[in-house]
């Protein structure tokens, strides 16, 4: 009867639960981690000593093609940003402020591409090589759910000659 339901909320508790499991695996200072399933909620509570944002560091994906939205780049020329995490996804660091990336630019590793708001704490997506950005495949300020796509990069040494066309190295 409530079979839908449930499995809604199944699938919600499993992506809390990634969630919260990320969320203490990136900063040693979380002090207590409460859940609810119903009311779907989530608290989290870090000790005084927690400083600033939370740097995400973005690694090679896996061979697994969920969550793509249309795209079918994952291969060896590519590499796909995913969401380490659920929440907002923001292209500039304030409103009105220009993108730190867009279609065409070349990154350095380590340059932040992006940025999710989760919990009030904005956490930088890093670029983890250097390259050129292929695609931005979220729009700013739409939610994200953890694992979906983001960005999609060509690796290459910034600042080298790219044999592309229509666009200068």
């Amino acid at each position: 009867m409530n079979g839908t339901d449930d499995s809604e909320h199944a699938a919600i508790l499993n992506a809390l639960t990634r969630e919260i499991t990320a969320m203490a695996k990136l900063s040693p200072t979380v002090r207590r981690v409460a859940m609810q399933a119903a009311g779907h909620s989530v608290e989290v509570e870090w000790s005084d000593t927690a400083a600033g944002p939370q740097v995400v560091q973005v690694s090679q994906p896996q061979p697994d093609e969920r969550d793509h939205e249309g795209s079918d780049d994952n291969t060896d020329e590519h590499v796909v940003v995913r969401a380490p995490l659920v929440g907002t996804f923001y292209t500039a660091p304030q409103p009105g402020a220009p993108p730190f990336v867009s279609a065409g630019d070349t990154v350095e590793k380590g340059q932040t591409l992006a940025i999710i708001e989760a919990m009030k704490l904005m956490n930088p997506l890093l670029a983890e090589c250097a390259g050129t950005v292929e695609k931005v495949l979220v729009p700013n300020g739409e939610a994200v759910e953890f694992d979906q796509a983001l960005i999609v990069l060509a690796p290459g040494e910034p600042g080298s000659p790219q044999d592309r066309e229509g666009g200068p190295g």
